[in-house]
């Protein structure tokens, strides 16, 4: 299991946030909520467009320290190789991430609201 992380928040605008954790559903988290207090919250970076494993920590710290020496355009092309249409990755973590402002409750009345489109037949070898 990987013990860190190196990633990338992004804001509305684009500016955009490097940094390594233990533990990335928390971090997210705390960024989105404005606990921590520093460049991502100052310039409104909340948004997981990239990430990254490992499975030591001292690798995932040399790794954040070479994305941030990076120019913007190679920090670009690295989110867009993994998240062309930038994405928010945060969902995709494998817990829900909820503000403050929201409840679970309100989450999966949205959630049984949404439509379910089928999924496509698979078709049986003759």
């Amino acid at each position: 299991m990987p013990q860190s992380w190196v990633y990338i928040l992004a804001s509305r605008t684009g500016t955009l946030y490097t940094g390594v954790t233990s533990d990335l559903t928390r971090r997210v988290l705390e960024h989105r909520s404005g606990v921590r207090s520093g460049f991502a919250s100052k310039y409104g970076c909340d948004r997981l467009v990239y990430y990254e494993e490992s499975d030591d920590i001292a690798v995932a710290i040399a790794r954040e320290k070479a994305i941030k020496g990076w120019t913007r355009a190679k920090k670009i092309a690295l989110i867009e190789a993994k998240n062309p249409d930038w994405n928010d990755l945060a969902e995709h973590l494998g817990s829900r991430i909820l503000m403050p402002n929201q409840s679970m409750a309100e989450e999966d009345k949205k959630e049984a609201q949404r439509i379910r489109l089928p999924l496509p037949e698979t078709r049986k070898q003759e």
